[in-house]
């Protein structure tokens, strides 16, 4: 009696080790995708690409939290050039945010997760070599900077994020995921910039 109690103790022990390593507390994702200025921000810049790479922690099975490093990138178009007298120019944006992360379908090889967070945004422009006279004069309200020297202008400002995503289960202990945000950054002056990244990868 004394072996079969033993034996009993021994396998809920075990089954509830087993239940607790269900949810990995820590976990990572790296992926990569395309871009979408929205907003006005469209009206001046082309669709981009983005790369990304995180680490969170799992509080529970339903609730954990990210930090994200996230680097889209972007064209400017003909509206955003026509009046500042160079021939081209790129948009980069660096961000690092924390991003609290609930998934609706636990349980499920086939996770719904709802995302999003704030943190902090580089963005960052280079101008291609200057052909004639610089204008200052850009009107809306698009966030461009014409420098008074040089070609390149970049700040930090403050944003958030807001999206959600599905992520499907492997053989590898991991998740394929594909997720969509909205990114709102509030730049000088009132100014204000938005995309929305879509990312496909992996998650550990």
């Amino acid at each position: 009696m004394k072996h079969l109690t033993l034996a009993g103790s021994l396998a809920f022990f075990c089954l509830g080790s087993l239940r607790a390593q269900e949810v990995s507390r820590f976990t990572f994702d790296l992926g990569a995708g395309f871009t979408q200025p929205v907003g006005n921000t469209g009206r001046f810049l082309g669709e981009g690409w983005n790369v990304r790479g995180g680490a969170g922690y799992n509080f529970s099975s339903r609730l954990g939290a990210m930090l994200q490093l996230d680097y889209n990138s972007f064209g400017m178009n003909g509206a955003a050039l026509g009046t500042s007298g160079f021939p081209g120019g790129d948009i980069h944006v660096f961000s690092a945010t924390i991003d609290p992360i609930v998934h609706l379908t636990p349980k499920s090889h086939f996770d719904v997760y709802a995302i999003g967070g704030g943190g902090l945004y580089h963005w960052s422009q280079q101008f291609s070599t200057a052909t004639g006279a610089v204008s200052n004069s850009f009107g809306g309200s698009f966030p461009l900077v014409i420098p008074s020297s040089g070609t390149d202008y970049s700040v930090n400002r403050p944003g958030w994020n807001a999206g959600a995503g599905v992520a499907l289960g492997t053989k590898w202990h991991g998740k394929v995921f594909a997720e969509a945000r909205y990114v709102h950054i509030f730049m000088n002056n009132g100014l204000r910039a938005d995309y929305v990244p879509v990312t496909f990868g992996f998650r550990w």
